[in-house]
């Protein structure tokens, strides 16, 4: 059960004019479960991304990247994404780009367009080849079934190991013109992400020029899905997608303009809400906790700081136990390669002062983090007294189930 997330309903996920979702039961892993998404979206659509820093990056995030940069050349644009769960198609060489392209070309067949129009994305089992006759079996499902109003199947459609979808839609106006925004995340294992989420795809009905959009992408996954943490590992199928449409009537030219900072907020915001929603995911996680590390030299070193605090198993089980062992947090702080002065450093969580220019407060007593650390919601907060900059990450604790699910995850 996730952290304080309630499921999505299905009737508060808002349709997005230029985009048409259909899905498909394909049996991928497992029989009667949805595992093959098809995102058509409209021609005058303009779709940006950012993809995983690991070195054995999956066979469908080579393909997609290489397909994008071939649509900034031939100027046509991207009809399709695909998306299949089940199996990962990574670290599976020349056979698995072989097979991520043949489920390409099908799909292209089925939308009359180039193989070069469509983006896979796979997510799943690593090391095994994709089963591509069964994601291709799939597609006249999908594509027969595209819609409109389809974004909470499409969050199920993602799932692995997730407890529940993840999905948000936003309203909002700009500059007199009416956005809609909706977006699907999944993801419970396997998340630190180096860009993004193991997935995330977010569309709006906004006209937004390439290059505006390629900024907005790297910008909206820096302040949120690369802000996220449950067990320190980078997947090899890291992708966050955003989608702007053109359907609607706001357009945006110029990163400078005001427009373009309403819009960067509001996909910002909804982003935010959907990695969020994957720590309270986290496989196992019993709590929910923003760690912000504030007064740094750097946003980097303030990062570098709450990462390691944040990836710490002795931190994260303390915090499973609901144990105020908060020197575990002065340890984690100590190693995270920041040239500290730790005597001007102070320490809080939530209310609570606990640590005072380095070490111990007089003041603090145990029973007071005790209270704290009950909380499924725990904010720690760190003052290094070096300068202006704070970055925040959220992260989950660590338990039993976490080692079960990924003892078991194959079986």
């Amino acid at each position: 059960m996730a952290v304080n997330s309630p499921l999505p309903l299905a009737s508060a996920l808002k349709p997005v004019a230029g985009v048409e979702i259909g899905f498909a039961e394909a049996g991928i892993k497992k029989p009667n479960r949805k595992d093959v998404l098809v995102l058509k979206v409209a021609p005058t659509a303009t779709v940006a991304g950012v993809f995983t820093l690991n070195r054995f990056c999956a066979a469908p995030v080579q393909i997609a990247k290489a397909h994008l940069a071939a649509a900034r050349e031939s100027g046509k644009p991207i009809a399709a994404l695909l998306i299949n769960t089940g199996n990962a198609n990574a670290g599976t060489g020349e056979l698995g780009l072989s097979l991520a392209n043949q489920t390409c070309a099908a799909l292209a067949a089925q939308l009359g367009c180039e193989a070069s129009q469509i983006l896979p994305f796979s997510t799943g089992v690593i090391l095994e080849p994709l089963p591509s006759a069964k994601v291709i079996a799939g597609l006249p499902q999908a594509v027969a079934g595209l819609k409109a109003d389809n974004w909470y199947n499409a969050a199920e459609a993602i799932m692995t190991t997730d407890t529940q979808p993840k999905a948000g839609s936003r309203t909002v106006t700009i500059g007199g013109h009416t956005v809609t925004m909706s977006g699907i995340s999944k993801g419970a294992g396997m998340i630190k992400p180096n860009m993004a989420t193991m997935l995330g795809y977010l569309a709006f009905d906004a006209k937004v020029a390439q290059p505006v959009l390629d900024v907005l992408v790297k910008q909206v996954a820096d302040k949120s899905f690369n802000c996220i943490t449950i067990d320190g590992d980078t997947s090899t199928n890291d992708s966050f997608m955003l989608i702007a449409t053109g359907a609607g009537t706001l357009e945006v030219n110029s990163v400078d303009s005001p427009e373009y900072a309403e819009l960067a907020a509001a996909v910002t915001e909804l982003s935010l809400f959907l990695a969020q929603a994957i720590v309270r995911d986290g496989e196992g996680a019993t709590k929910f906790i923003t760690i912000t590390v504030e007064e740094g030299e750097s946003v980097e070193e303030c990062r570098k700081i709450a990462y390691s605090i944040g990836h710490s198993p002795l931190v994260k089980t303390a915090f499973f136990a609901s144990d105020p062992n908060l020197g575990r947090i002065l340890c984690a702080i100590g190693y995270a390669g920041v040239d500290l002065d730790v005597s001007k450093l102070n320490l809080y969580l939530d209310d609570v002062w606990v640590a005072k220019n380095g070490g111990r407060n007089p003041d603090y007593k145990e029973e007071d983090g005790q209270r704290v650390m009950q909380q499924s919601e725990i904010t720690v907060r760190v003052k290094l007294a070096r300068g202006a900059a704070a970055a925040t990450v959220y992260t989950c604790d660590l338990s039993h189930d976490y080692v079960s699910i990924n003892a078991d995850y194959r079986s």
